[in-house]
């Protein structure tokens, strides 16, 4: 029996990757510098995993901003347009690198960055690769062949992780018409090969493939190239030994396909889908020379594994195939979770009876160790102990009196329909609306975030600390929040929004005044590139004690006459960016947070707010895998939405925003969500993502993002128009607005600045387009 990792997080115990990437961008510190943070962070990560006993670590698992990317540059998929980069004075590998990310302003050139979109069913940006239709692959970069000696070299032999070839394709995007991506498998497949010649070179014995399209729906083309590619993997490479990792759902239709690949080791997410290990075991199709890796430790959660469950679905398996055959692993690369719950000291936030429920990377990896000596019949009483803790952390949980209310529970039992409905439809909403609010045609706003400056962070930090005083923090905080209104209103801002300097996340600040929540000091996990989040820890029934986002507009609306939004994020995004409880339906859990959000949308019209964004960049993420099992969780998020947003009168303008989705298949799903603006991603994609709202002839209206925040570049103003002119073309123009992509929070100042300038500037062109008389 062997144990196995399939992927470690990289951003470092204390974000070290974060701060070198960002010094680095800001020229603080060179090429070298930030390489030497990536080579210290590996090292640390690769001796964790030795020194607790794992058998086969991954190598390649390290990225210093995104492993598609990576994957990218490793075959040479470079879009046309980045070529120019690395030819300039002083450009490298890394500059070509970071401009395909992040987009690309200096030395005469500028450059949009790539398509950025969520990995999967979680909250992990991949930089999406753009393919033509005679697209040519060559290999660019060696990154995974320099890991594995660069981990040899430190006496640790690895298995390098790739992203297999076909997964690889189908997180792309067709560039062009006429032809399907898969297509140009036979282009890539010798790029892999020449990367595995290389790795064999080196004496690899063992090759990670991760392919979790094989957790999806997929076509006949699609099942059939996998078997292609690994029929020829097998002939090229007959003695490496290639591990096949699917994740994140069972194989589905796909099992078959699986179960006939000439692979070594095939890996299950057994958290997810518990009931695929029966059905390859009583398949009769495992063939005799196949092991099967069991992820039986949670990789995207952070409760204790539950050594009895586990344990019994390893011995199930070791009793059908021997223990010759079966591998331990995490479900899934441990890039969802935090680095190490030994840093967590502070009982205020994370009491200790919550605490002994959870485990973080470090403590999965010990998870993972101890299941195989406890399968094995190891009678060493350090394990002995290890399970009878185990045992008395998971029955605490089930019996704890700080999981439960009855109140919680009897208020979502008395929902009734009209509670998920607002009085009237969107036309009549839309007249009210109009008139109360008074707004110029393409109304102008932003997402509701503004930069937050090392001196704003340096408040909070100092007011937690004690060194200042709740009057004196909330003081600079009127002043700055006063200091944004009126530049808003001096450029000509329509929707102004206080700036959220208060908050520190827009689910953490949220959590924090609920119910139900517990949080970390360093429980971060990475978002995209070099931003982090720490999500909080759903470990109870959820209600809100309070007001908590009142006192902030209030004073803002007080400061203007123009219209302030109330901002909150909505109760499906809570759940999905929270590590969330899993000892009852996500939702129920989804449900209470929404009422939640219900007492403070109420309140906020209470207090004079007429405009409120209830944020949901989570509900397409959220999706399952198959679309078979979509309109179920559909049907309760949209319900959870609408509950939040239904308690207030017509004239208050409801507005939602997400970001980074694709909307085709769920588009009536967001209208029946009935927000009366909804605002989305559309800068990177040049406005494709609106063809979706405009083919439904989606009827309430809608802000596509002119201004790309994920990007350190300022767009110009006839940019910005083309792009609404773009959406001008498939939408009605009385139903559009001119706003960012999404939440300014993460830029400077300075950049910020002059892209709203050109914003408002694009705005005012347009309605005089609009205005003018044609000849």
């Amino acid at each position: 029996m062997q144990t196995h990792n399939l992927g470690y997080p990289r951003i470092g115990s204390h974000r070290e990757l974060k701060k070198a990437c960002e010094q680095y961008w800001s020229g603080k510190i060179g090429f070298s510098e930030l390489l030497s943070v990536g080579e210290s962070i590996r090292k640390e990560n690769w001796t964790l995993q030795k020194e607790a006993g794992i058998d086969l670590i991954p190598s390649n698992d390290f990225s210093l901003y995104d492993q598609v990317l990576d994957m990218s540059l490793m075959v040479g998929a470079i879009p046309e347009r980045y070529h120019e980069v690395i030819l300039q004075k002083g450009g490298n590998e890394l500059d070509l690198y970071f401009a395909m990310a992040r987009g690309y302003q200096q030395n005469g050139l500028d450059i949009t960055a790539m398509e950025m979109t969520k990995w999967f069913d979680t909250n992990y940006h991949y930089i999406v690769p753009e393919f033509t239709k005679n697209q040519e692959f060559k290999l660019f970069s060696t990154k995974a062949i320099k890991e594995f000696v660069e981990a040899k070299q430190l006496g640790i032999v690895t298995k390098p992780v790739l992203i297999g070839p076909v997964s690889y394709l189908l997180l792309g995007k067709e560039k062009e018409a006429g032809f399907d991506r898969i297509d140009l498998i036979k282009n890539l497949l010798p790029v892999y090969f020449e990367i595995l010649k290389k790795l064999d070179q080196l004496h690899v014995e063992y090759v990670q493939f991760d392919e979790p399209f094989l957790a999806m729906d997929l076509t006949e083309k699609e099942q059939n190239a996998y078997s292609y590619v690994y029929g020829e993997i097998k002939k090229a490479f007959p003695s490496l030994k290639i591990i096949l990792a699917n994740y994140f759902d069972c194989f589905g239709e796909n099992l078959e396909i699986a179960l006939s690949l000439p692979v070594h080791t095939l890996h299950l997410d057994l958290v997810r889908c518990p009931s695929q290990l029966d059905d390859i075991l009583d398949s009769g199709k495992l063939k005799a020379n196949v092991n099967l890796s069991l992820g039986v430790v949670d990789g995207r959660n952070i409760w204790k594994n539950d050594f009895q469950k586990s344990l019994s679905l390893i011995e199930k398996a070791v009793h059908k195939i021997g223990a010759a055959r079966i591998w331990i692993a995490p479900s899934c690369s441990l890039i969802h979770s935090p680095c190490d719950l030994d840093l967590e000291t502070n009982e205020a936030t994370l009491p200790a009876e919550v605490k002994q429920w959870l485990a973080f990377a470090k403590q999965k990896i010990a998870e993972v160790v101890a299941l195989k000596k406890l399968a094995e019949n190891n009678k060493e009483l350090e394990v002995l102990e290890e399970f009878s803790q185990n045992v008395l952390a998971i029955a605490s949980r089930k019996s704890s009196t700080l999981i439960h209310n009855p109140q919680v529970k009897d208020r979502v039992k008395a929902i009734v329909k009209t509670d998920d409905q607002r009085k009237s439809v969107f036309s009549i909403r839309q007249t009210k609306q109009k008139a109360a609010l008074n707004l110029p045609l393409f109304p102008t706003t932003t997402i509701g975030s503004f930069p937050q400056t090392t001196e704003v962070r340096s408040w909070r930090a100092r007011f937690k600390k004690g060194d200042l005083t709740k009057e004196a923090y909330e003081k600079l905080l009127e002043d700055e929040t006063k200091d944004s209104i009126l530049w808003q209103e001096e450029i000509g801002m329509d929707v102004l929004v206080h700036g959220e300097f208060e908050r520190n996340d827009m689910v953490e600040y949220f959590g924090e005044q609920l119910a139900g929540f517990a949080f970390t000091k360093f429980g971060w996990v990475q978002s995209y590139g070099s931003r982090c989040v720490k999500p909080p820890i759903i470990y109870g029934d959820v209600y809100r004690p309070e007001p908590m986002t009142v006192r902030w507009s209030a004073f803002s609306q007080s400061l203007t006459e123009k219209p302030v939004k109330g901002m909150l994020t909505g109760p499906v995004t809570i759940l999905q960016w929270s590590f969330v409880r899993n000892d009852q339906p996500r939702s129920q859990t989804c449900t209470q947070i929404a009422l939640a959000i219900r007492d403070e949308v109420v309140d906020l019209e209470k207090a004079g707010i007429g405009v409120i964004q209830i944020d949901e960049p989570a509900i397409r993420e959220g999706l399952p895998l198959r679309k078979a099992d979509w309109q179920t969780y559909l049907g309760w998020a949209v319900r959870a939405f609408r509950i939040s947003a239904s308690g207030v009168k017509d004239e208050t303008q409801i507005h939602t925003h997400m970001c980074y989705s694709e909307f085709n298949d769920i588009i009536q799903n967001i209208a029946d969500m009935d927000a009366d603006v909804i605002t989305i991603e559309c800068s990177r994609s040049q406005m494709e993502l609106l063809d979706a709202f405009a083919e439904f002839n989606y009827p309430n209206e809608i802000g596509p993002g002119v201004y790309d925040i994920h990007s350190p570049r300022v767009p110009s103003k006839s940019e910005m128009i083309a792009l609404m002119e773009k959406a001008k073309a498939v939408i009605p123009a009385a139903n559009l607005w001119v706003n960012p992509d999404c939440g300014l929070k993460t830029r400077h100042w300075e950049e910020t600045r002059k892209a709203l300038i050109e914003m408002v500037s694009a705005a005012k062109k347009l309605r005089e387009a609009v205005a003018e008389p044609v000849s």
